[in-house]
């Protein structure tokens, strides 16, 4: 006849434990979110009125004063094609030099905004205080291109160029981060980097066109889905999708 061993009897005999005892309840800490900036909207608005802050030479944060506008960038000829000196008005050449038109980068504010977003201002991009430093310095340098014009190459013989393509405009922002030392083409940035969006920078490129979000804006030369309906180097609106590209960004952020 068959007996049903007891719990303590299957246990010093080797055998199967009838019940057993429920583990005791674990308590886990959340991992902390981690910041993304968005790369898609919704909307096309970028207005902004809360506070805006300039960060000055010496490295203080204050309240941002506009000052009366000026052109995005001077163009200064050089007759011998060496660098320019100053962002004077530009000037005749003699009949057998040939005239060489080179741009000299506008100095712009450096400007900051709370929280982790940029922000649109009067046409530029306020970086967030709240992101990394060569993320502040890629914005602040986008600024200093922004209302140049349009031109095929522009930017890919040399950062300074009198106009910038798309993918021109990206590698000069970038090469103010410190991320690029030379300029890409836009079938270059779909192996640049690592894959997909990163925390705060985006960079999307295909055989045809470049471009980027950063901290939560679109630096572009397209006018797509912005109603400024204006080409060149511009901060806009991000798109509501980015189909149709190989997404990438720099390690780490």
């Amino acid at each position: 006849m068959a007996v049903a061993a007891t719990p303590g009897f299957a246990a010093t005999t080797g055998g199967a434990v009838a019940e057993a005892e429920a583990p005791a309840p674990t308590t886990t800490t959340p991992a902390p979110a981690i910041h993304l900036s968005p790369i898609v909207a919704k909307s096309q608005k970028l207005a902004y009125k809360g506070p805006i802050y300039e960060k000055t030479a010496t490295g203080e944060v204050v309240p941002y004063v506009a000052a009366a506008a000026s052109a995005p960038a001077t163009q200064v000829v050089s007759a011998t094609g060496g660098a320019p000196v100053s962002t004077a008005t530009p000037a005749s050449t003699a009949a057998n030099l040939t005239e060489v038109t080179e741009t000299v980068a506008t100095p712009r504010p450096q400007l900051l905004v709370p929280g982790s977003l940029a922000r649109y201002v009067n046409g530029f991009a306020a970086a967030p205080m709240n992101a990394p430093a060569p993320v502040q310095q890629v914005i602040w340098t986008a600024n200093e291109i922004i209302g140049l014009p349009y031109v095929y190459g522009g930017g890919h013989g040399s950062f300074n160029s009198s106009g910038y393509d798309c993918s021109g405009t990206v590698s000069f922002a970038l090469h103010g981060g410190s991320f690029l030392k030379t300029p890409m083409d836009s079938s270059e940035f779909m192996r640049w980097g690592s894959h997909g969006a990163g925390r705060w920078i985006a960079v999307f490129g295909n055989a045809g066109h470049a471009y980027m979000d950063v901290a939560g804006l679109r630096l572009d030369t397209s006018a797509a889905d912005d109603p400024s309906d204006q080409q060149g180097p511009r901060w806009r609106p991000l798109r509501s999708n980015n189909g149709g590209y190989t997404v990438r960004h720099p390690l780490g952020l």
